[in-house]
């Protein structure tokens, strides 16, 4: 059995079954098939058609994809969860429980708290949709006693609340501090959360090694908007997740440039009464503009704090840019992409018109997630890229051109990779050009054989790649001041498309039925070579 698993995860629900279990069976058939739906927020809400559920629980309708479900977060929602039959309120559709661990057949470690925080401790007198420390301390214990023989704990694979953690969002309400003592403690990859109506995906934060784990894990926060929102707030989100145990521990603690430090960093827990806290029990052509400054002096910086804090830099313009996934315009799952650019999409990758192309077969090949640049790629985020590059390679060499392929990793914080066909019979002469454009700017490029791995490329500065027709490279690392066009000036350059006047990829915007109708031809014409149809 593959060990990935895709995932939809949905924000409140709010007892819009129909239309829910709808949507959710026709994401699967286009985008699917998903293994499973994780629901974070209220599920039923006051307003919930539980007759809805009797359809399904009669198997007149069925539930296209194994779903599961939080507790109560209100007394009117808690009636419904009282006669659930072992968990399973009908085919299909699942009642975790109050808190735990699910652990699917794959692997994959799903940590869960229903319910908000109690104001006091005692059971007798907490409401069943209330949590209490003793709740979030034993999802602690149970992450850490689930510890693999691998040597330092991993963390979970996800964290489901319903509740919001305090510190994540200064503005939010209705926060926990014991959810954010849970996130802290036991450092998801991602925490998913909802309840408070709002979509929110900040960058990435780093956590702190702590006596249980040595690993500076990382993790992503996510809030999810209600279902069915009016506003089209952000409700549903995809994953794509091998299990945190099957994983390199290279991939566990690869760093992003868009990272942030803990919002907990800093918090006091024993302000509210945590004796837990301390308890070893548990052991170019963009679809953005990039004029944006990049902190040439960040490789020079030796600890991690400094890399992703910038806050105590006393020289302001120096501080490293911190990117808002959802206005980046290369993140697949940003609010911000321009889908009708689309060409293919695969499991880490996928292939775009370029904005501004200097042709119709002028295509990008960027990574679907948030990630730098190709040196901070897994072994199988690297093949499939090598496998868009082979399908590439074989569309343009069909049409007798000869691809040619360049990366700038300099003031963009999405990985970007160009691809565009050059006639054969002036292909030659690319290696000539790229030597010209660089003395007259005054950059060395050096000549090298193709990496075989991202460990090949430089992993702590920025640097230019571009591969020649004979399987060399040509890079540098001599980054300052640094053309934006370069790339672009290859490409265009009179001896080669002869189309020095689309070197300023601003000069090249299409009208979008332009752009539609370029894409849809190349992704017909590329449909033979493309291996995720």
């Amino acid at each position: 059995m593959d060990a990935k698993q895709k995932i939809l995860i949905v924000g409140d629900v709010k007892g819009k079954f129909k239309s829910f279990f709808a949507r959710i069976e026709s994401v699967n058939k286009k985008s699917g098939p998903f293994d499973l739906v994780l629901c974070v927020g209220s599920f039923f809400g006051p307003a919930a058609e539980v007759a809805e559920l009797n359809e399904y629980k009669s198997r007149r309708k069925s539930i296209a994809i194994p779903t599961y479900i939080l507790g109560p977060n209100d007394e009117s929602s808690a009636k419904f969860y009282k006669d659930i039959p072992e968990d399973d309120i009908c085919p299909n559709l699942s009642y975790l429980g109050k808190r735990g661990i699910y652990a699917t057949s794959s692997g994959l470690k799903i940590a869960y708290v229903s319910g908000t925080e109690a104001e006091g401790d005692n059971p007798r007198t907490v409401p069943e949709w209330k949590f209490t420390k003793e709740d979030v301390m034993a999802v602690r214990d149970s992450c850490f006693a689930s510890k693999s023989n691998m040597g330092d704990y991993r963390g979970v694979d996800l964290l489901l609340t319903s509740q919001w953690p305090s510190g994540m969002k200064p503005e939010a309400k209705g926060c926990s501090k014991w959810i954010s003592w849970l996130a802290d403690a036991i450092k998801p990859r991602y925490h998913v959360c909802g309840l408070n109506a709002d979509y929110y995906e900040p960058p990435p934060y780093r956590n702190k090694p702590d006596k249980n784990t040595q690993m500076e894990l990382a993790t992503r926060f996510i809030a999810l908007a209600d279902f069915g929102n009016p506003e089209k707030k952000k409700n549903i989100y995809a994953l794509v997740l091998t299990p945190v145990e099957k994983m390199r521990i290279i991939e566990l603690i690869q760093k992003t440039t868009d990272e942030v430090l803990s919002p907990y960093a800093e918090m006091n827990f024993s302000e509210s009464g945590d004796k837990g806290s301390k308890d070893d029990r548990g052991g170019g052509q963009y679809f953005y503009d990039m004029n944006s400054s990049y902190d040439d002096n960040a490789r020079k910086r030796k600890s991690q704090g400094n890399r992703i804090s910038g806050n105590q830099d006393q020289n302001q313009k120096r501080q490293k840019p911190t990117f808002d996934q959802e206005k980046c315009w290369f993140c697949l799952s940003s609010g911000s992409i321009e889908k009708h650019l689309i060409i293919s999409v695969g499991e880490h990758f996928y292939l775009a018109l370029a904005k501004g192309p200097v042709n119709e077969t002028h295509i990008l090949i960027l990574s679907i997630t948030h990630i730098q640049n190709a040196s901070l790629l897994s072994a199988e985020q690297w093949a499939e890229l090598n496998k868009f590059k082979l399908a590439l390679t074989q569309f343009f060499k069909d049409r007798e051109e000869t691809i040619f392929l360049y990366e700038r990793n300099y003031k963009t914080g999405h990985l970007q990779i160009n691809a565009i066909g050059v006639d054969n019979n002036v292909a030659w002469k690319i290696q000539h050009v790229l030597e010209d454009k660089s003395e007259e700017h005054n950059i060395t490029l050096e000549t090298v054989p193709k990496p075989q791995s991202p460990a090949d490329l430089p992993q702590k500065c920025p640097y230019f790649v571009a591969e020649l027709p004979d399987g060399n490279i040509m890079f540098t690392k001599q980054m300052r001041n640094f053309p934006l066009h370069f790339g672009r000036e290859i490409i265009c350059a009179d001896n080669l498309l002869n189309c020095e006047e689309k070197i300023d990829w601003r000069q090249c915007n299409l009208e979008k039925d332009e752009e539609e109708a370029i894409t849809k031809k190349f992704r017909e014409s590329f449909q033979p070579y493309d291996f995720t149809v």
